[in-house]
């Protein structure tokens, strides 16, 4: 039988083994952290490789994700369907083996990693959505959402910001079934951390409500084994292991500094390491008797099957509560959402209500919330403004996490990137919310969501000059863009009601991205619309008005300037004009629409075209081309009544009309 330290070297050989092959890489945390992962995921760690989505599997999370060949290695050992080849072929184009772990490319990975921090806030997004589902669907006798959530991290980690903000609410959750490995070996790319992280890692996790168990040592197995039997003990909080490790454990004139952190240890080094820890083996040769001991299979099938058992009997004992489980880690809606949903929208058209689009989205909450019990909402500190809590919310807080509402408090990123970690998950659509400005805080979670296309909803309010008084502090202009520009994400900016509840219906109901909803404060006037039209609104652009015939001009609009654009669109009529306005709520969903579509909307032989947004105007080049006009912002706003600034920035009927009678005249 191999030992323990045998099982380890498994790991460091084939790390050093692909990183030396790919010439490209980090050998040193999986080296380092090879005893860990060991008693880890042979000891505890309840997984099947033969179904990686098992609903009540443990959680895994490498969130120093550069150390990526320790997941590959350990899903490799364990019998997941990533082979020898894939482990060779790491970091090639379309590899099983990204140079960071990937969502998507590989089984057994559970997010995306390798900006430093945000695996930790997607580990806590995981521990509250097991602790909120088990709170809603178990019942005495019948604990069928049960499972752990580890993550390993590193120095680099703890000194990302978003590390205090996620942490510091995990604890004050009490999320007694997350557990970290702290990886300490005090080195980081530049050198030994001292010179710039001298914080007490220990005590700082103390003060936010952890509990912490120190001075583990990283390479005794016995040492690890007890630290998680303590960790998992203790349900009430959750736990901190710091473990003391060699980075580069093994390469015996690397080991220890940051030489062997983020490159290839070398050809020489490499054979120096096999001598000094023992492993008597070609490049990427492991025995079998190692693959035997790590294979994870038969012990999953076999944890899977007793679950299965657990549940046939909760599905016997409480069938409607198991049926709605499934349906929700399916991510399915429910089956009549569409047809209600659809009866809001008509019901928010025959109303003709002017109001702030950030109201419409709390009306659209109500409507809908009581349809989806899924839905898992929040706002960083300013539920009051941003107006996300409905009449059915209930927070969650550590003694009675069976609501459907988190008070994130002030953290803008760490919110954003719990609701990649609850998506990830399962049984949730999380919604999130702030202004629109502090989308820059949260921005990398934003884009991580739009990489690993999870339904995360992120509500942004405020959303231009119209702000008003605050000042160009919190007036967003270049936010739309870079929001519009991320692949995959769909920005929905509605005009009225009618919109809002348009856009909400599509954020729900998609589910290959996340959609940013962005409202204003200020009202909106409500705008007229037919069947066809309410039809046609869903595809993200459509013709709101329009004169018979060719059109000279088309306005395109979107907001709080789509009024806007309507009031000019009547000016220019009366000058003897035939003006299309075109209403743009979603630039994204409307490319995705058929040519024929696009080219009804928007003909290419009407090249008279003005875009109309009180955001950075040069996004608009794309639909109004070289030729058109934008009246649009070029800087960054002022403090003032709304009403002035828009003048002062020329949304006016006047400008718009005379920036078009320009085009017109040339």
């Amino acid at each position: 039988m191999p030992s323990r330290k045998d099982l380890a070297n498994a790991i460091r050989a084939l790390s050093m083994d692909a990183v030396q092959k790919a010439n490209s890489g980090h050998p040193g945390a999986p080296m380092g952290m090879a005893d860990i992962a060991e008693v880890l995921w042979n000891d505890y760690l309840s997984h099947n490789p033969a179904d990686p989505k098992w609903p009540n599997r443990d959680r895994f999370i490498l969130s120093n994700g550069h150390g990526s060949m320790l997941q590959y290695s350990l899903l490799h050992l364990s019998g997941y369907d990533v082979s020898l080849d894939d482990i060779k072929n790491f970091r090639q184009l379309h590899s099983k083996t990204p140079g960071h772990p990937e969502y998507g490319y590989t089984p057994g990975i559970e997010t995306t990693t390798g900006p430093l921090g945000q695996g930790i806030a997607n580990a806590v997004g995981f521990a509250i959505a097991e602790k909120a589902l088990g709170a809603q669907f178990n019942r005495d006798g019948h604990n069928i959402v049960d499972h752990y959530t580890y993550a390993f991290l590193g120095d680099g980690c703890l000194m990302e910001g978003i590390s205090h903000e996620v942490c510091s609410l995990a604890g004050t959750l009490g999320l007694g079934k997350l557990i970290f490995f702290y990886d300490d070996n005090g080195i980081s790319i530049d050198g030994e951390v001292d010179g710039w992280f001298t914080d007490d890692t220990p005590k700082r996790f103390e003060s936010y409500g952890w509990q912490v168990i120190p001075d583990v040592d990283g390479h005794s197995a016995e040492e690890v084994r007890r630290a998680i039997e303590f960790g998992r003990a203790n349900t009430d909080q959750p736990t901190l292991i710091c473990c003391k490790t060699i980075i580069g454990f093994g390469a015996p004139n690397k080991q220890g500094t940051e030489s062997c952190h983020g490159s290839a240890l070398g050809e020489a080094e490499i054979i120096a390491a096999r001598e000094n820890l023992g492993w008597n083996y070609g490049d990427f040769e492991v025995p079998d008797d190692i693959y035997a001991a790590w294979n994870a299979r038969e012990k999953g099938a076999a944890a899977q099957k007793t679950w299965n058992e657990a549940f046939a009997a909760y599905k016997s004992a409480h069938p409607e509560l198991a049926a709605e489980l499934e349906r929700r880690m399916k991510g399915d809606l429910p089956a009549n959402f569409a047809e209600k949903a659809d009866a809001y929208i008509r019901e928010c058209q025959e109303k003709g209500e002017t109001v702030a689009s950030r109201k419409a989205s709390q009306n659209t909450l109500n409507a809908y919330g009581p349809m989806l019990p899924e839905l898992l909402g929040g706002s960083a500190d300013l539920a009051g403004s941003n107006l996300t809590i409905w009449d059915g919310s209930k927070g969650i807080n550590k003694d009675d996490a069976s609501g459907n509402y988190l008070y994130y408090g002030v953290r803008e990123f760490g919110m954003a990137a719990i609701m990649n970690g609850i998506a990830l998950h399962g049984g949730f659509v999380p919604y999130g919310a702030t202004f629109l400005i502090f989308m820059e805080y949260c921005r990398n979670a934003v884009r991580m969501a739009a990489l690993m296309k999870q339904r995360s909803i992120f509500v942004f309010t405020h959303d231009s000059i119209g702000l008003g008084e605050d000042g160009p502090t919190h007036q967003p202009i270049e936010q739309l863009t870079a929001l519009r520009s991320t692949p995959n994400m769909h920005v929905w900016r509605p005009a009225d009601a009618v919109e809002s509840a348009i856009a909400w219906k599509s954020a729900l109901e998609r589910t290959d991205g996340p959609s940013a909803l962005v409202f204003s404060r200020q009202g909106l006037p409500h705008q007229d619309r037919d069947d066809e039209q309410l039809a046609d609104a869903a595809k993200g652009a459509y013709i709101l008005s329009d004169d018979s015939g060719r059109p000279d001009l088309i306005l395109i609009a979107t907001g709080s300037e789509v009024s806007l654009a309507q009031e000019s669109a009547n000016t220019l009529r009366e000058q003897g004009h035939k003006v299309r306005v075109v209403s743009m709520p979603s630039a994204e969903v409307f490319d995705e629409q058929d040519a024929k579509y696009k080219q009804q909307v928007l003909p290419l032989d009407v090249t008279n075209r003005v875009a109309i947004e009180a955001g950075y105007a040069d996004y608009w080049y794309k639909y109004v081309g070289l030729d058109g006009r934008i009246v649009g912002m070029t800087s960054f706003g002022e403090s003032a009544p709304a009403g002035e600034l828009f003048k002062y920035f020329g949304f006016t009927v006047d400008n718009v009309v005379s920036v078009a009678q320009e085009l017109l005249d040339n």
